[in-house]
């Protein structure tokens, strides 16, 4: 994996706005769509959060490492905390009306809005998965519906100057 942003920050939730910096300035600098923005974003934030909640437990001398990279086939988001990990597996489902409790939340999310997701070092790192052909497929339709609405003006212009 090539490694193309990392980012340390404290365990307090006042340093997420750095981390929405990481995310802006990489989809800038990869020219990453608005729907692949959205993506990363909630589920990057939604792996920081928990990490800071969960895995350090609000304690803002533990650090959260965030390391962005990129192999042949997607872009990776790896969120790791200085915790003691979780139970990743047997995770209560937030969708199950009999779930009395709002435990997995984020975690659905990511699973729901990311390409592949992976838990390593019992839960306290996570490997967030963007595939790049996925990503090259929303850009072209993007492009593709934007060209189709310029072309489409510019019939409407032309017409409209041969009246």
């Amino acid at each position: 994996m090539n490694i193309l942003k990392e980012l340390s920050i404290n365990s307090d939730l006042k340093d997420i706005n750095l981390v929405q910096q990481l995310i802006e300035d990489f989809c800038d600098e990869f020219n990453i769509n608005n729907t692949y923005f959205g993506n990363i974003s909630v589920t990057v934030n939604e792996a920081v959060k928990n990490a800071i909640i969960h895995g350090n437990e609000l304690k803002a001398e533990k650090k959260v490492n965030i390391i962005v990279g990129k192999d042949h086939q997607a872009y990776i988001f790896i969120i790791s905390d200085n915790g003691k990990g979780f139970d990743f597996i047997n995770l209560p489902d937030p969708t199950d009306i009999n779930n009395e409790t709002f435990t997995g939340t984020g975690i659905y999310l990511i699973k729901s809005l990311a390409d592949k997701v992976e838990f390593k070092n019992h839960g306290k790192t996570v490997e967030i998965y963007f595939f790049l052909i996925n990503i090259n497929a929303a850009l072209a339709s993007e492009r593709v519906s934007k060209l189709s609405t310029y072309h489409n003006a510019k019939i409407k212009k032309a017409a409209k100057l041969a009246k």
